[in-house]
Formats: structure tokens, C-alpha cells, sequence
């Protein structure tokens, strides 16, 4: 025997939805697949129970469920995991609404009812409405998961890259094909070091990376950071393709001394900077190498001091050579220049004198104006020099010996550390 419900529980009850039948007559299938056509040939799958429903909310008069709306997220998720662009998307659902629009029963007997017309369009905009927002919600969340994951990934190959083990050395021809890279053939690392620190997300970061753009290293390039620097991983095909890439970012920097000509060209505002650079080698251990050599004319670079921002390790042969024996290079100092620790003023104007005149090629005029000095006063530092040293700078063999020392002092920093 049925059980009654007793009447005051039915009165608390909400009134039933009244049954929903879905039109034979609505081709929802050919609505879908024009919408999809329409939107570009995206997956019309990706719009799920989306015809259907909106039928049923146009025909009760009622908005969308929560649970119909969280498959719609669903579907935001999955497009973008699709890589369908979110224009297209939206596209995909309005297209489909509208389309539907002329074979629901509200309309074709519009006539008979004029008033479920206006209804029909109030709830079946409010539906769409509310459809393409959480469809619009579920992509932008998926899309921020996605580069979330892909900038993690793409800074655990970077680490593994330049600074992994021998282990991590394994898989990195496979995964840097993901970034762009073909480790196969010779490739060079440039780093960026400035006063204003560089980060993946930085516009400054964006400025560098555009102005390497159009170069012949632009096709194979991944700029990346590491400890506040930029760094440049690019196909190195010969010494040509590093001067365009150094190019390129040495004129998206702020010049030395600022100037009051025009700026043809956006300069990311870093302060001050210098570059270091690796010379070309192939596969990931290459790229490696590369990298430790470009940290390192860095650091010869800001040891031997001078003007120069651009430090490149092909062109500092010679002080490599010397700081890997540091105790034979001080005995070199201490034997060729510690004589000049007791001339009048200290060493370091006849140091700078040395410097200028080896610049110079041994030339006395030019070394002369680079330092803002007569000649006669020049030509009298380089006679104290051989007098207080016993060695010529004008003799090969002995100027030889002089600018080897000279070199070895910078990098020692003497004679303030002795």
C-alpha cells in the first residue's frame, strides 16, 4: 500500500519542474556542427549538453542549474587544454545560441503568443550569458594552470641545462626541442648582469628579448634568467651570429654617458650593466660550458676593470690562462712591478700609463692623448718606469713581460691586495 505524504510536508515542498521534452523537431546536432564550422572548426563536442539545455531553460522558464554550469567550466578546461583560442570559443556557444534561436517552439508559433517570445529572449540571452562566463572562467583557469606548469617546466630545464649533473645531462636533447632548441648544432650563451636585477616576468626582460628578434639566432634563441641575470642561449653558427645577437641587446641597453640626440629605440632602464659572453659549442654539455665561460669573462671583466661593458671570453684568452696559476702570476707582479710601489704618487698612474701605452701598440703619440698627457710627460712616465723596473716597455721581449704583469696585477686587484 502507497505511502501518503503527510500534507503539511507537501505543503513545505517545492512545486515539481514540470517535465521537460526536447523537441524532434530541433536538428540540434546540424546546430552544433555549423557552430563549429562557424567558430573555425573547433570540436562542436565542446559545447556538451549546451543545445539541450538551453531548450529546456527556454521552455521552463528558468535559468541555468549549478551543475549544468560546472560542466560548462569543464568544457572552458578542456578547450584550453585543446589549445583552442578563447575567441573562438565564445564563438562556438553564441553561434549555437542564435542558431537555435528560430526552430524553438516559442518563436515558430511566435504569432500565438507574442508574450513567450519576449520571455524566450530574456531567458535564453540570460542562459547564454551565463553559459559563455563560466565557459570564459573554466579557460582563463586552465590557461593559468597551463603556464604555471610551462614556466616550471621551462625553469627545471634551464637549471638541468646550465648547472644539472652528469645526470641531468641525459633527456635534455628531447626537452630542449620543447623550448625551441636544437642542441645538435653549435650554440652560444651571452649573460646580462645589471644594476637592476632581471626576472622572468619583467618588461625589461621583454624589451632584451625583442631586440634579438630578426637576428640570424632568433630561430634557435631561449632567454631565460638566472640569479637576477639575463640569460641568452642561442645557435651559434659562427662569430657573426654572436656580434648580432650582442648587437641587438647592447642597443636595447642604456648607453655609457647619456646624450641629448633622439632615441630611435626603447633601452630597457637597467642602470648600469656589462655582458659577458661564451664562446660556441655543440650539445647540452656545450651549452653548459659556454655558460660557465660567459659568468667567467664577467668576472675577469670586472677584475681587470677599463670601459669595456661587452666581455668576451674569446678575446680573454690570456687572463684565463693566468688566473688558473695564481701563485706563478704574483711572483710575475711582485718581480715586474713591485718595484713601482716606491715611486712618488704609487703605482697606480704609472700602472695606467703602461695600460694606454700597450693599448696604443706601443705607440707614444696615441697613448699620450688617450690620457690627456703631453708626449714629453708621457715619454718621462715610461723612463721611470724601465729605470725603477730594469725593463724597457719599449723592448718587445721586455714590453712583453711588462703587459703579462700588467694584466696579472688587474686581475689580482694589486697592490691593494698583496
Amino acid at each position: 500500500m502507497p505511502v501518503k505524504t503527510p500534507l503539511f510536508l507537501e505543503l513545505a515542498l517545492p512545486p515539481p519542474e514540470p517535465p521537460f521534452m526536447s523537441s524532434p523537431d530541433i536538428p540540434l546536432d546540424a546546430i552544433a556542427a555549423d557552430a563549429a564550422r562557424e567558430a573555425g572548426g573547433v570540436d562542436a563536442g565542446l559545447l556538451g549538453d549546451f543545445l539541450p539545455v538551453l531548450v529546456r531553460a527556454v521552455g521552463t522558464g528558468t535559468r541555468l542549474r549549478r551543475s549544468e554550469l560546472a560542466g560548462y567550466r569543464d568544457a572552458g578546461r578542456q578547450a584550453a587544454g585543446q589549445g583552442v583560442a578563447l575567441r573562438a570559443l565564445v564563438d562556438l556557444y553564441l553561434s549555437a545560441a542564435w542558431r537555435l534561436w528560430r526552430h524553438l517552439p516559442q518563436v515558430v508559433d511566435a504569432v500565438a503568443d507574442p508574450a513567450a517570445v519576449v520571455l524566450a529572449g530574456e531567458v535564453m540571452l540570460r542562459a547564454a550569458d551565463d553559459a559563455v562566463a563560466v565557459v570564459t572562467e573554466g579557460y582563463q583557469l586552465a590557461r593559468r594552470d597551463l603556464v604555471r606548469a610551462q614556466a616550471a617546466a621551462r625553469r627545471e630545464f634551464v637549471d638541468d641545462l646550465l648547472l644539472g649533473g652528469a645526470q641531468a645531462l641525459a633527456g635534455l636533447m628531447d626537452r630542449a626541442a620543447l623550448f625551441g632548441l636544437g642542441l645538435a648544432a653549435p650554440h652560444a650563451v651571452v649573460v646580462v648582469q645589471a644594476e637592476k636585477p632581471f626576472t622572468d616576468s619583467s618588461p625589461l626582460t621583454r624589451i632584451l628579448e625583442r631586440s634579438i628578434q630578426g637576428a640570424q639566432a632568433d630561430a634557435d634563441a631561449l632567454v631565460t634568467t638566472k640569479d637576477g641575470a639575463l640569460v641568452v642561449i642561442f645557435a651559434a653558427p659562427d662569430r657573426a651570429a654572436i656580434d648580432e645577437v650582442i648587437a641587438g641587446l647592447t642597443g636595447a641597453l642604456p648607453a655609457v654617458s647619456a646624450s641629448g640626440g633622439v632615441k630611435l629605440r626603447r633601452t630597457a632602464a637597467v642602470g648600469a650593466w656589462r655582458i659577458g659572453v661564451g664562446q660556441a659549442h655543440q650539445g647540452p654539455s656545450g651549452v653548459r660550458f659556454s655558460f660557465e665561460q660567459a659568468q667567467e669573462a664577467l668576472e675577469l671583466g670586472r677584475r681587470l676593470g677599463g670601459p669595456d661593458r661587452v666581455h668576451n671570453s674569446a678575446d680573454l684568452l690570456v687572463p684565463r690562462v693566468l688566473v688558473r696559476d695564481e701563485a706563478a702570476m704574483r711572483e710575475l707582479v711582485a718581480a715586474a712591478l713591485g718595484p713601482l710601489l716606491t715611486a712618488r704618487g704609487g703605482p697606480e698612474p704609472l700602472l695606467q700609463t703602461l695600460e694606454a701605452y700597450f693599448a696604443a701598440g706601443g705607440n707614444a703619440s696615441l697613448s699620450a692623448r688617450s690620457m690627456h698627457l703631453s708626449v714629453r710627460a708621457l715619454t718621462y712616465r715610461l723612463e721611470k718606469i724601465a729605470d725603477l723596473t730594469g725593463r724597457d716597455p719599449a723592448d718587445p721581449v721586455e714590453r712583453f713581460e711588462l703587459q703579462t704583469a700588467v694584466v696579472g696585477a688587474r686581475l689580482l686587484g694589486w697592490p691593494e691586495k698583496r
